[in-house]
């Protein structure tokens, strides 16, 4: 992990009008990424360890990068502009040949699908971490 960065956890989804809010929380602080309708049950699918009844666009992601020996070491939201928020994952494939590392870039959204159905932290870059409003407050809204 690059020390520029912060473990963070999913505490919950919030349902808006167009998906759903994300709670990300750590160090005592909360962010919210807004995500929309489709990533949002792929999300809940994950978060409660369900499976679809035909495979989601994720399921082919894990599948694939089973097939091939890639494993998902880390996700990664590490800009926002214009209040778009950017993210990366970090993908290992070792094999006769050796290790090779990858990254890729991915919609935050679809990076925490990944990271839960992978088993993989997620992280967040500090200085966007400090320079985001705190959301705890409306972390009670989740109950």
């Amino acid at each position: 992990m690059p020390e520029d960065d912060i473990l963070v956890q999913m505490k919950g989804l919030l349902p808006t009008p167009g998906g759903s809010g994300v709670f990300l929380q750590a160090e005592g602080k909360a962010i919210t990424i807004f995500i929309d309708p489709m990533v949002t049950r792929a999300l809940q699918l994950a978060l409660a360890g369900k499976e679809a009844p035909r495979p989601l666009t994720h399921d082919l992601l894990v599948a694939i990068q089973s097939g091939l020996g890639v494993k998902l070491l880390r996700a990664r939201i590490h800009d926002c502009r214009e209040e778009t928020f950017f993210a990366s994952l970090l993908l290992q494939q070792e094999n006769e040949l050796g290790k090779c590392l990858l990254e890729v870039d991915a919609r935050p959204s679809d990076a925490m699908v990944l990271a839960v159905k992978c088993g993989a932290p997620l992280y967040v870059n500090r200085a966007l971490w400090e320079r985001t409003e705190d959301m705890s407050w409306a972390m009670g809204s989740l109950e």
